[in-house]
């Protein structure tokens, strides 16, 4: 397990130890036990600015460390067929609703049909009627009055076809209007999307396009995020990540700031390996101070695991194995185990097996 050296606890556990002529002996002390990890701070609310429409970058109106207010234009495209586009869309929809209202030719036509085929319609029934009364008399033909009936039916069911398409015309022309309302609102939506606009308050951390560039829908223009709303990606080893869990104090360092230290608290862990260096990521939330809002800043850190106050410690340095120290009795050496408790980089817990009168020594 890797630990760092700038915890304070940490720094005096490698000369706390009574020393002898000849060994030492195991003395009690604070001691931590920490999960080293590394990886870099970011900013929250991070998103890339893409381009929604098609055209020449007109203005570049941010740079590289600028703070931005949620809203704020960040880029303006010039496009000309976007502007054609939306004249083109404006005069259809113009057309559509002129053949809607009441002086439509479309509709005019249509409804002069209808008169028509309404006065054909009573002419043909005065018709049928006269010959009715005058087959009644014995005064005409059976065939004259299946030819008047015949006139009558055909009358009445064109006015009906006439009143049908009538309908089914105003229908589709209404139908147009909407559909023409909606590709023009669709077009300026297109033209207000050569307006670049910021989601967020925060900070620009990268420009990719300059004026005169062309971009398509999609192209990067920018990186933004949060210039106050800071955390830690930390990468944490395999052997280590059962260890962690959420709420733990962090500490890190970085090497732009040697003299700071930063506190921070474990708030995410992700269950996915990275088979690359076979380490787990968790998120770190600063819990006082942060550094500046440098995009990527890499940091190193120690995940507080354990704290004791006062505990039963040996230097490393005299562990012979995994659990057995050289220790001095009546003039003669020998090898003992004991029992072992937590531990960082400089010192082991004693938990059994000696105390503050045993003399342990290397074995030279």
């Amino acid at each position: 397990m890797k630990q760092i050296l700038y915890i304070s606890t940490l720094l005096a556990f490698a000369v706390a130890c009574k020393r002898g002529g000849d060994g030492i002996s195991p003395t009690y002390r604070e001691l931590t036990e920490a999960v080293y990890a590394s990886g870099n701070v970011y900013p929250r609310q991070e998103y890339m600015v893409t381009a929604d429409a098609t055209g020449l970058i007109q203005q570049r109106l941010v740079n590289e460390g600028d703070s931005i207010r949620r809203n704020q234009l960040l880029f303006v495209l010039e496009s000309a067929s976007a502007d054609a586009r939306r004249q083109a869309a404006a005069a259809v929809l113009r057309q559509s609703q002129a053949n809607l209202n009441a002086n439509s030719p479309v509709l005019a036509e249509l409804e002069a049909q209808i008169r028509n085929a309404r006065t054909r319609l009573a002419n043909d029934s005065i018709n049928y009627a006269r010959f009715r009364e005058l087959y009644a008399q014995n005064a005409t033909s059976r065939a004259e009055l299946e030819r008047a009936e015949l006139n009558y039916t055909l009358s009445r069911n064109t006015l009906r076809a006439q009143l049908n398409t009538l309908q089914r015309s105003r229908n589709q022309i209404q139908v147009d209007v909407a559909n023409n309302r909606s590709q023009l609102v669709v077009s300026e939506v297109a033209g207000r999307n050569t307006r670049v606009r910021s989601f967020v308050d925060g900070k620009v951390y990268e420009v990719y396009k300059d004026p005169g560039e062309l971009v398509r829908p999609g192209d990067q223009l920018a990186l933004v995020g949060s210039g106050q709303r800071l955390y830690a990606q930390l990468a944490v080893d395999e052997s280590d990540f059962g260890r962690v869990r959420i709420g733990q104090s962090v500490v890190l360092k970085a090497d732009v700031y040697p003299d700071k230290v930063f506190n921070a608290r474990i708030t995410k862990r992700y269950p996915k390996l990275n088979r690359t260096d076979q380490s787990f990521r968790v998120d770190a939330e600063f819990t006082d101070n942060y550094p500046d809002a440098y995009y990527g800043l890499t940091v190193e850190a120690n995940i507080i695991i354990t704290q004791k106050p006062r505990v039963l410690t040996i230097p490393k340095a005299y562990v012979v194995g995994s659990d057995s120290v050289w220790v001095e009795k009546d003039g003669k050496k020998q090898k003992i185990r004991f029992q072992k408790g937590i531990e960082n980089f400089d010192v082991v817990e004693v938990r059994g097996g000696l105390s503050e009168t045993s003399r342990i020594t290397l074995n030279d």
